[in-house]
């Protein structure tokens, strides 16, 4: 959660040295992209346990505490070689990087969220860091940029979940909360079935209403980076919003059936990313 037009793999939401990224910025974007990617097979992928998937997760924990000392990783070394480097020549912030992995951790139990407030707070470690990582390498650090940044990511992170339940579920992972759940009459036992209903209908319709009034929130960001990045950020927003449309075109059933972009929504999103319009000043509001 993917969305942009960049190459991508499976971890979602993350543009991978596009044409777009300024070359010096491919190294680091692509040792950060390799190391949650990693990450999130240790945490997803294959038959191991959950036990088995948190004792890796810790190790990978461990490797990148010694690359952050300049140690030999040992496992990993594939990730972890570039990485290093990244770390002493762009001073990611570890910080971020350790939220990534406490999100891992947290998918291996499957949780299910009480609320909003509870799956923001997991969407904060999952896919927030990813944006600010990237507003670092660009320089960008004051607070107005970061707010925006962690609305877009967090929307990025929803529109997965609303994208991917046909995909989630299987697994026994469900990101719906017992509170929207509760509103609409459901359990996390009736959508773990993967039936489309009139009920789920209502319920993702809500939840995408969500997703797009984050994504809103933080795309006047695109207006405030300049050069390459912003017009990166432009696709990855009007990715995100297509999607949406998907989902709505499906009318909300995703339960069943997974939208998805093609090559052929490329023109749609560039034109929407050239005619984006800053928003008005707010200068003078209320004078």
């Amino acid at each position: 959660m993917t969305i942009c037009l960049v190459s991508i793999d499976h971890y979602e939401n993350f543009p991978v040295a596009s044409l777009l990224c300024p070359p010096q910025l491919r190294a680091p974007i692509t040792a950060i992209y390799h190391f949650a990617r990693t990450a999130d097979d240790l945490a997803d992928e294959g038959t191991a346990s959950r036990d088995e998937r948190l004792a890796a997760l810790r190790r990978y924990r461990h490797a990148l505490e010694a690359a952050s000392r300049q140690s030999p990783p040992g496992e990993w070394p594939q990730v972890f070689a570039l990485l290093q480097r990244q770390l002493v020549q762009c001073q990611l912030p570890l910080n971020l990087l350790h939220d990534l992995l406490d999100a891992f951790e947290q998918d291996c139990g499957n949780p299910i969220y009480d609320d909003r407030q509870q799956l923001t707070h997991y969407c904060q470690r999952s896919a927030n860091p990813i944006g600010r990582l990237l507003l670092h390498l660009y320089g960008v650090s004051d607070e107005l940029a970061l707010q925006q940044s962690d609305a877009i990511c967090t929307a990025l992170q929803l529109i997965d979940f609303w994208q991917d339940p046909s995909v989630d579920l299987p697994r026994g992972r469900s990101y719906f909360t017992k509170q929207d759940l509760a509103r609409h009459g459901l359990t996390t036992a009736d959508v773990l079935r993967g039936s489309d209903t009139a009920a789920t209908q209502a319920m993702l319709r809500e939840l995408c209403d969500w997703a797009e009034a984050l994504m809103r929130q933080g795309s006047p960001l695109v207006f405030s980076l300049r050069g390459r990045m912003g017009w990166e950020l432009r696709l990855v927003v009007q990715g995100g919003l297509r999607v949406l449309e998907r989902i709505r075109a499906m009318d909300h059933r995703t339960l069943g059936a997974r939208p998805r972009l093609t090559t052929l929504d490329a023109p749609v999103l560039l034109w929407r990313a050239l005619c984006m319009k800053r928003p008005p000043s707010r200068q003078g509001a209320g004078a």
